[in-house]
């Protein structure tokens, strides 16, 4: 039997949740089931007092069914859950107890890290981590691949010692910490480490080495930057920045049995892809309520994110959240080397970045505020680990073609 290993709450003590009932999580998040969870709510009878099934089969997975407009089938009025105001909290699903937190194993203990797409986390409003403790512990010993497992990958198939880890993630996060850095500057540094990460030789790099490279790497910076200037992105660039950003806002809502998508939802959903691929004329979209830009010029038009205290609170705890918190490799990302998975962390950024200044469009702001910052960080923290697409060979393929010619630093640079 798989030996189970420590619970790890996230130790970033600038941080702070409790829930407030904004309901968010229940009206713009789909569910995804575990047999445990579809045996409860068989139990409960909620398909029979209903007449009609409560879940839905998308890809060989089962999901709480939701309403048109995204919404949870058992979302009431009032904003409150109708299983948890009938059964009691621990009768919802396992995903819906957890939420925001997300539970990464690896050799050292099951990490618990936190989701930015709810609006608490984002506000940072509430009580410590430590205090939800005994709420993750319960729901951990329902989450069965919560054990203990190899440290994640470094690079290709080279396995990381936990000291390995422990070094990346502690220079990664001493780099985005140093407050006396403009924003900008961090992550414009940030997305150069990630490019150097993945560009290091690290079958020739073990143990200590590992160390000494990445205290060398951060140690260079910001002073590196100033004789490393980048060129704005190419053609090329800018197109696969935009195709992340759609297929980060790929929002499939799960209203009916929908393991084999009409012929029409997927040419719809080609035309649009194909449409942000171009970056021409009218935005086919964006995520679910959001106002439409006037066209992709109108963002191009925007300034750059600025860098202003608030935004930088928020941004740099998203980023120190998902490293420290497991979110950004291994089990937390789909399995994916730590070198693959801080580059896909920097993309996520640039991501981020454009998203806002489409929000700001979208709303009419002659700059990108607060509000679109957040907007847009939840929508792209809230596909992070989740959207299996995202994990897939094609996204691997982007991320090798954007890491070369300083791809991710242009792109971060572009929008930050």
């Amino acid at each position: 039997m798989a030996k189970r290993v420590p619970l790890e709450i996230l130790d970033l003590t600038d941080q702070r949740y409790s829930c407030h009932g904004c309901g968010d999580c229940c009206r713009d998040f789909s569910v995804q089931l575990r047999d445990e969870d579809l045996e409860r709510l068989e139990a409960q009878g909620w398909a029979e007092e209903r007449g009609e099934p409560v879940t839905v089969e998308f890809r060989g997975r089962r999901y709480l069914r939701q309403r048109a407009d995204g919404g949870c089938l058992f979302l009431q009025e009032d904003g409150l859950c109708t299983i948890h105001a009938r059964y009691g909290f621990h009768e919802k699903p396992v995903a819906c107890r957890l939420f925001p937190f997300n539970l990464a194993p690896d050799s050292g203990g099951t990490r618990a890290g936190l989701n930015f797409a709810c609006q608490s986390v984002r506000a940072n409003r509430g009580s410590t981590l430590e205090s939800h403790r005994d709420d993750l512990r319960r729901a951990l010993r329902e989450v069965p691949e919560s054990v203990a497992v190899a440290p994640p990958l470094l690079a290709g198939d080279l396995r990381a010692e936990p000291a390995e880890v422990d070094a990346l993630t502690t220079g990664l996060d001493r780099w985005l910490g140093r407050a006396e850095v403009p924003l900008t500057i961090r992550l414009d540094g940030f997305a150069w480490l990630a490019q150097g990460i993945g560009a290091a030789s690290f079958s020739e790099v073990r143990g200590e080495r590992i160390t000494e490279l990445i205290g060398l790497l951060v140690s260079a910076l910001p002073d590196e930057l100033l004789h490393l200037p980048v060129d704005p992105p190419g053609r090329g660039q800018r197109k696969q920045l935009r195709q992340a950003v759609f297929a980060r806002i790929e929002d499939p809502r799960f209203t009916d049995d929908e393991s084999r998508p009409t012929f029409g939802a997927k040419l719809d959903q080609w035309r649009r892809s194909r449409r942000f691929a171009r970056g021409r004329g009218e935005i086919p979209g964006l995520a679910r309520g959001w106002a439409v830009p006037a066209g992709f010029d109108s963002v191009a038009a925007l300034p750059k994110v600025p860098g202003t205290e608030p935004i930088s609170d928020l941004v740099v705890r998203w980023l120190r959240s998902t490293i420290r918190g497991g979110r950004a490799w291994g089990s937390g990302y789909y399995g994916w080397s730590i070198a693959d998975g801080v580059q896909a962390l920097a993309l996520n950024l640039a991501c981020v970045g454009w998203l806002a200044r489409a929000h700001a469009a979208g709303v009419g702001e002659a700059a990108v505020t607060l509000d679109s910052v957040g907007e847009a960080l939840g929508r792209i923290d809230r596909a992070s680990g989740r959207a299996v697409w995202l994990g897939s060979m094609g996204e691997r393929l982007r991320l090798r073609y954007l890491a070369t010619d300083d791809g991710l630093r242009r792109l971060v640079r572009s929008n930050w």
